[in-house]
């Protein structure tokens, strides 16, 4: 029987027993609040000594265990999705090298040896980006890993930096002069990672990579692992005064960026994309209202919601003959129940309907930043952002599940598949579970008592109420135009950051390739190379030429004259 296995199953049942297994251990440490720092010496020559260092807290096993859950729940998902694939074998191999890499980011804390999981992040994610062989992978692909290598270089002078204190492990840093530099650093590296303002072009551009992957890097690995840094080592970067303050501006507008984006989006992918670059922002928001727990709290559950989000998608996707946009779906609700039923809950969940798993984290970070000492304007940003989360998740249902089928007709769509089911259904359950029970049992965030007045306390779900109203009445206004204006190009392209982040460069090397060719291939070599030498042999020849005939001529003029000239004196004589 486990001979018949497809490759992504085998792969599936290994990452759900490790999960499995490794919850008691999670359990013990969350219990104990233990945290045990294993070093290993590799090699120790006179005074140099290299070792590679292991953490195991709460931190690490927990992220562990919910990244190994969705990887399990994806790589079951990708033995239907994927089945008619070639080359599934390879798919799962550079899928299970993303999870390991992540799970070696989670439990280093030396920043040489943290490279191995960054950069195999990095390189797995561009590989995988590229899966389908086209041009529009291959932009994506580079965007990504390009966008990606610029964090990878900061981690890299961080490491130099912190040559000067012997050792790098962050989180046993002490007093040192150049920690702003090293907080700069890997401040940037976690905003890269993390597609924060200005380096957020790439995550919409890497929904060309295939759906089980996408479900997998934008829910709990690669986007997240800037956020982890952070998380991991925030005591240390706590210590520069203007961290905080810098991070929550960026993260505000990262914030509002994304959700205004997200309600003028078609591409079905794509808004799912948006909406994860919005619920970044709001992880990076408490890591600068100083709330890491909660943090790390709405980071699992965000992961469980959205990789059940983009599984939902894919269904959707596949169903509807490969089609992503929204404005050529309708009537999924009536076909596909189950898998209707899993979008609405993971839908509800990301705009913080109350008890779900969205609610427990997403409602109280909202409610710490009304407590916290912020700027007002700070918290009227957050607020329409959480409205406008409303409102794209109330379009992207009325687009796909509710409006009138748009496909065509006699197409019936089908939820026979026992992987998809089961997948689905579990992160489903999660869903809707998995915000209590880590409230109540795994981490213990609760802060210092804090009181909000009855209108604060329900402020957030009279946003959202607000948001999902406009939703309704402006759908078919001006605000939201059919053909494109400078307005719809603005908020699509993402403040002109899609456009800024690969044109410019590429517009660059373009012009300077073309002058390049102008002077040098069609101006120069043509002169001094083949053209030129031809020109040059062919004008001294034919110069050649006619002064042999001059000379030809001259010579038998001379010659005849000299005939003449001694005819003449024979005669004489």
């Amino acid at each position: 029987m486990y001979l018949k296995l497809k490759s992504s199953s085998i792969s599936s049942l290994f990452l759900m027993a490790y999960s499995i297994l490794i919850f008691p251990i999670t359990c013990y440490f969350v219990m104990t609040q233990n945290s045990f720092l294993v070093e290993w010496e590799i090699i120790h020559l006179s005074s140099c000594m290299m070792t590679f260092t292991f953490i195991l807290d709460m931190v690490s096993l927990s992220f562990s265990n919910v990244v190994c859950l969705i990887s399990a729940c994806v790589m079951m998902f990708s033995s239907s999705y994927m089945s008619h694939d070639m080359y599934l074998k390879r798919f799962t191999l550079l899928v299970m090298l993303f999870v390991l890499s992540m799970n070696l980011l989670v439990f280093i804390p030396s920043l040489p040896a943290l490279l191995l999981g960054w950069d195999g992040l990095g390189i797995v994610s561009f590989v995988l980006v590229i899966y389908y062989q086209n041009t529009k992978s291959l932009n994506a692909g580079m965007i990504t890993i390009l966008a990606n290598r610029i964090g990878d270089v900061m981690i890299l002078l961080s490491i130099g930096i912190l040559v000067l204190q012997g050792h790098w492990i962050i989180i046993l840093m002490s007093d040192f002069y150049l920690s702003g530099l090293v907080v700069f650093a890997i401040l940037i590296a976690g905003m890269t990672k993390s597609a924060q303002i200005p380096f957020s072009a790439w995550l919409p551009a890497a929904m060309a990579a295939p759906t089980p992957v996408s479900a997998l890097v934008h829910s709990s690995t690669l986007v997240t692992a800037g956020v982890f840094l952070i998380i991991r080592f925030f005591p240390f970067l706590n210590t520069l005064e203007m961290f905080k303050p810098c991070l929550l501006f960026i993260s505000v507008l990262t914030l509002l960026m994304a959700g205004i984006g997200a309600n003028y989006e078609n591409d079905l992918k794509k808004v799912i994309a948006l909406s994860t670059l919005s619920q970044l922002g709001v992880m990076m928001m408490s890591l600068g209202l100083n709330m890491v727990h909660l943090s790390l709290f709405h980071l699992y559950t965000h992961a469980l919601f959205k990789a059940l989000l983009f599984m939902c998608a894919g269904m959707i996707i596949h169903n509807s003959f490969n089609n992503q946009d929204l404005r050529f779906m309708g009537g999924i609700s009536k076909q596909a129940p189950l898998t209707v039923a899993s979008l609405n809950i993971a839908n509800l969940s990301l705009c913080g309907a109350p008890f779900l798993s969205g609610f427990y984290s997403k409602d109280l970070i909202l409610e710490i930043s009304l407590f916290n000492p912020t700027s007002a304007v700070m918290v009227f940003l957050i607020f329409i952002a959480t409205g406008m989360t409303a409102a794209y998740s109330l379009r992207l249902s009325f687009y796909s599940l509710w409006g009138m089928p748009k496909n065509t007709a006699l197409h019936q769509k089908q939820e026979k598949d026992p992987y998809i089911n089961w997948s689905t259904t579990i992160l489903t359950l999660a869903a809707i579970m998995a915000g209590f029970f880590l409230q109540t049992i795994f981490l213990d965030f609760n802060p210092t008592p804090f009181i909000l007045p009855p209108m604060y306390k329900f402020l957030t779900i009279f946003v959202l109420s607000l948001g999902i109203f406009f939703a309704l009445m402006i759908w078919n206004s001006d605000l939201f135009p059919t053909k494109m204006n400078k307005m719809k190009f603005f908020f699509t392209t993402m403040w002109f950051l899609a456009p800024i982040s690969s044109q410019p460069l590429t517009k660059f090397s373009m012009i300077l390739g073309s002058n390049l060719m102008k002077s040098v291939d069609q101006g120069w070599l043509e002169i001094l190379g083949g053209q030129g030498v031809l020109f040059l042999s062919s004008s001294f020849s034919v110069s050649n030429q006619k002064i042999q005939m001059k000379t030809f001529n001259f010579f038998i003029s001379m010659s005849l004259l000299f005939l003449c000239l001694s005819v003449l004196i024979s005669f004489l004589s």
